[in-house]
């Protein structure tokens, strides 16, 4: 995670990692591909937000650690310390998930 820390979003971007879905249960069935493919991440670092025409700060919603779904396709690859990152625009993502 230090690697991480090195990359603070700018303006209303969102630093994501994705979550790797399982492709086997926990009996060894394997899980076909299809049911493996969930576009949903983990939020690493936030922006601190757009500017609207009157220059009045936007927040972007979402916060360090919330889980997020996301769009199939979009965002930016991003590589830090081996490991493999998406930066999203705030209004990209598509909502928070809650357990």
């Amino acid at each position: 995670m230090a690697g991480v820390r090195r990359l603070l979003p700018s303006l209303n971007r969102v630093l994501v990692e994705k979550v790797v879905p399982p492709t086997k249960t926990n009996a060894g069935i394997l899980l076909p591909e299809k049911t493996t493919k969930l576009n949903s991440g983990k939020v690493v670092a936030v922006g601190p937000g757009a500017r609207d025409r009157n220059g009045n700060l936007i927040p972007v919603p979402f916060k360090e650690g919330d889980h997020v779904l996301l769009p199939e396709y979009g965002g930016t690859e991003v590589k830090l310390s081996d490991k493999e990152f998406h930066l999203y625009r705030d209004d990209d993502i598509l909502g928070t998930l809650h357990e």
